[in-house]
């Protein structure tokens, strides 16, 4: 199997990956604001959950359809820290925080830390090696998110400021696995696979859920529901893992800089929340870290996934 990240990605490659990554950012940008319908009316624990078993069937339909081989070696334990990172940590942590009673907006910038997460665990798993430069921008990003949260706290951080530092946390290691088995294979089959082989806990527990928690489907649960499931958990990874993979994970992760200031847009528009002079500050600096990132060189060491079958990339599939 020939491995991108053997080489550092070539300038139409890189491109398209930030392309790419951005349209994965794009979709999860609402999906705090949909997580908070699917709470007027379901338990946090089924929104977390259920929404992983709800595309199960489409995942392995998809798989099936395209022949798409099984994992193999080390893709194993790769797919299973993804799927415990964006399947279960994130999805549950952070819709536990706003039950808990984290805003919208709040959220939006805490979870902006998650590209500096991200790109650490590039450095440590998947052996890339960005630049002074990088950690530079990314550093100033994660301040700048770092020190709205803390102002918006009061200069604290709350349980709902935990749960969601676990959050990010989660979903960096998910990223960050994912993305290295994207170098092998498409990431719509990353994602697909990461749902079939999480099925056997997520499945009977949204049933046991569903007979337990007395959801109420409410036309705004019923709408942010389907969306967290068809959007966040499932069709937003084909573009954000294919992204991860061509722009490499370091650098792509940071276009999730932009996250934020989408999130907090959509709270403004959709929820009514209040975005004041302080919230768009923010966010243009945010913004300028994220160009700062982009512009910086990032390297990348080979750290390859073992090939899905002799002689053959499952990319080509």
């Amino acid at each position: 199997m020939k491995d991108k990240s053997s080489a550092i990605p070539g300038p139409a490659v890189a491109r398209s990956g930030l392309v790419l990554a951005f349209l994965g950012v794009l979709t999860f940008s609402f999906t705090i604001i949909a997580s908070v319908y699917a709470l007027r009316g379901l338990d946090p624990y089924l929104i977390g959950i259920g929404r992983a078993a709800a595309v199960t069937v489409p995942a392995a339909l998809a798989l099936a359809a395209a022949r798409a081989p099984r994992p193999r070696g080390a893709e194993w334990p790769a797919l299973l820290v993804a799927g415990a990172g964006v399947v279960f940590g994130f999805p549950v942590l952070s819709t536990l925080a706003l039950d808990h009673g984290a805003s919208a907006s709040h959220s939006a910038v805490v979870i902006g830390l998650l590209p500096a997460a991200t790109a650490v665990l590039a450095v440590l798993r998947a052996g890339e090696r960005p630049s002074r430069a990088f950690w530079a921008a990314a550093a100033a990003g994660a301040v700048c998110v770092t020190g709205f949260a803390l102002l918006r706290g009061a200069g604290r951080l709350s349980a709902a400021d935990l749960l969601l530092l676990g959050a990010l946390l989660a979903a960096a290691a998910g990223y960050a696995e994912g993305g290295r088995v994207a170098r092998a294979r498409p990431g719509w089959q990353v994602i697909s696979w990461a749902l079939v082989l999480s099925a056997p806990i997520t499945l009977p527990v949204t049933a046991w859920l569903l007979a337990t928690t007395s959801p109420h489907w409410t036309p705004q649960a019923t709408a942010g529901f389907a969306y967290v499931a068809l959007m966040s958990a499932f069709l937003g990874f084909f573009a954000w893992y294919e992204g991860l993979a061509r722009a490499g994970i370091a650098r792509a992760s940071q276009v999730q800089l932009t996250q934020p200031p989408l999130t907090l847009a959509w709270s403004a528009l959709l929820l009514g929340e209040h975005v004041d002079l302080l919230t768009g500050a923010a966010a243009l600096a945010v913004l300028g870290c994220v160009a700062a990132a982009q512009r910086a060189r990032v390297g990348a060491a080979p750290a390859p996934v073992p090939a899905v079958s002799p002689g053959r990339s499952a990319r080509a599939a």
